[in-house]
């Protein structure tokens, strides 16, 4: 055989596979920003009030609970993970960090810390079950949605918490000059992640796990220790989303978060990344966050009810792992 004609190697087909896995996921980034550009003039134009100072800082605030969980959990997919707790862990750091200031006198400050904490905790849960104990991470993640939703009622007897500090409605209400404290804290936490996923070993490591798990093992990767700090990390800022939709309202909601994992997961779906594992970004998580709060901010606005909207990002979640299936398989087939 020529050397022209000659079969591509192992180590040419991995170099062509993942070249051509991230401009899959460039592919994807990309039309979810024409998606969501296009969204927003459509909705600027048949819904009057979407455009107003009000409703753009509630679609801000909105958007701000989804997109700090969906950093958690793009990392959490790119091991190739999941993680179906974040609604009900946010809903449980919220309620908690409500009733730390409510009942036992904690400041604002410490009542959000506490949250956190409940997050990560929550978290460490998960990461356990996943690395330690070997549970899948859909089992290990949809129990703890229960365990998590059945401890919020408990704490709560299925009532809102109320009796939060004024102060501590600026974590959702707030403003720093004139950018809302919810945007800043997506942009303060993008960068975070963004320099996780790509300055530190835990970025790197993530990528290599959910590309090929047995080979980072073999490889040296300490795969326990890395699992389950991505399942903290995802966690803990799904315990931030609780405390900033708390703040929101200055209560803890015992109902807040059900179904939110379908939004969070969706954005990171529909922002490039995989459910196989390896590929992922926070930039586009966040298109993918914003482009379901528009849709869900526009379809209140249109008067669309709930259960329609439900269906609509459901359907997009199908389009966005249909795409990431077919570019998998041609991919193969070329590499083949």
């Amino acid at each position: 055989m020529t050397e022209q004609t000659k079969a591509p190697s192992t180590g040419d087909r991995g170099l062509l596979g993942g070249l051509g896995d991230r401009l899959s996921g460039a592919v994807s980034q990309v039309a979810a920003a024409g998606a969501l550009i296009v969204v927003f003039i459509v909705l600027s134009i048949v819904a009057p009030s979407f455009l107003t100072a009000d409703n753009l800082f509630n679609l801000g605030s909105q958007t701000s609970v989804n997109a700090v969980m969906a950093v958690g959990v793009t990392l959490v997919i790119i091991t190739g993970g999941i993680d179906l707790s974040v609604g009900s862990v946010a809903a449980l750091s919220g309620v908690i960090g409500v009733l730390l200031m409510a009942e036992y006198g904690f400041n604002p400050l410490l009542g959000i810390v506490g949250g956190l904490v409940v997050g990560a905790l929550a978290g460490l849960v998960n990461g356990l079950l996943v690395s330690v104990v070997g549970l899948p991470p859909f089992i290990a993640t949809l129990g703890m949605l229960s365990v998590g939703r059945g401890l919020v009622l408990i704490a709560t007897g299925a009532v809102a918490v109320f009796g939060a500090p004024d102060s501590f409605r600026l974590l959702g209400q707030g403003v720093i000059g004139i950018l809302p404290i919810p945007i800043a804290l997506i942009i303060l936490v993008a960068v975070l992640g963004y320099v996780v996923l790509t300055r530190t070993r835990l970025g790197r490591y993530a990528y290599v796990m959910g590309s090929n798990m047995e080979a980072a093992r073999l490889s040296g990767v300490p795969v326990k220790r890395y699992i389950t700090s991505v399942y903290v990390l995802s966690g803990a800022l799904a315990g931030l989303g609780g405390m900033i939709a708390a703040s929101r309202i200055n209560s803890g909601q015992p109902n807040f978060g059900e179904g939110l994992e379908l939004d969070v997961i969706a954005a990171v779906v529909i922002g490039g990344a995989s459910l196989m594992g390896g590929r992922g970004t926070v930039l586009g998580s966040l298109i993918g966050a914003f482009l379901v709060a528009v849709i869900r901010n526009g379809a209140v606005q249109l008067n669309i009810g709930t259960f329609y909207q439900n269906v609509l990002i459901g359907v997009i979640i199908w389009l966005a792992v249909w795409w990431d299936l077919y570019q998998r398989r041609k991919l193969g087939g070329d590499a083949g």
